[in-house]
């Protein structure tokens, strides 16, 4: 494929509630933002940056979540629902039409399990890329690393704050642009 033909790909991370141990009684680990950047691979380049807020509804954030992430339950609880907000991936981001990539099966496997348990339409395409199995093949590593170290690695910065989903999907994209560079990233 031309690199003029390849498509924009969508890179996404998400934050969820989360636990020092086990969930409350009742809770359940549900997504509380998406960073989205978006990834034009024929200009090796970052062309867009987006964050969604997701307001939790069967789980509220707990300090530890807070501690991690940065985020708060007043600040999400300004957010979308879970079914606007995949709809929004679904309209604005062209999230069932393009490829899409996540740091591991994490990401994935949490959207899936949130709309099969909310009756949500998933809003993804099947294209999904788990960027750091490539990127551990790319530098035949022996373990998967996490992104941070990933980073380190590849000689990048992290930008932002780890644990934050707009910025972790932008650290993200810079590691898919750098596979692509390399010619390593398993274009479709």
């Amino acid at each position: 494929m031309d690199s003029a033909e390849r498509p924009l790909l969508n890179v996404v991370d998400v934050e969820a509630t989360c636990w020092d141990g086990q969930p409350p009684p009742g809770a359940v680990s549900e997504i509380i933002e998406i960073g989205l950047t978006v990834v034009d691979l024929g200009r090796g380049e970052r062309v867009g940056r987006h964050r969604v807020l997701v307001r939790p509804s069967r789980s509220t954030v707990s300090s530890f979540c807070t501690d991690l992430t940065g985020l708060t339950q007043a600040e999400v609880d300004t957010g979308l629902g879970f079914a606007d907000a995949c709809r929004l991936l679904a309209v604005g981001h062209r999230a069932g039409a393009r490829p899409w990539a996540s740091w591991g099966d994490y990401d994935r496997r949490q959207f899936t399990r949130q709309c099969e348990s909310t009756g949500v339409v998933y809003p993804f395409g099947h294209r999904h890329t788990n960027a750091k199995v490539a990127f551990t093949e790319a530098y035949r590593l022996r373990r998967r690393p996490g992104m941070a170290q990933a980073l380190q690695i590849a000689g990048l910065p992290l930008e932002g704050r780890h644990h934050r989903g707009e910025d972790d999907a932008w650290n993200i994209a810079a590691l898919v642009l750098q596979l692509a560079g390399r010619g390593e990233w398993p274009f479709e």
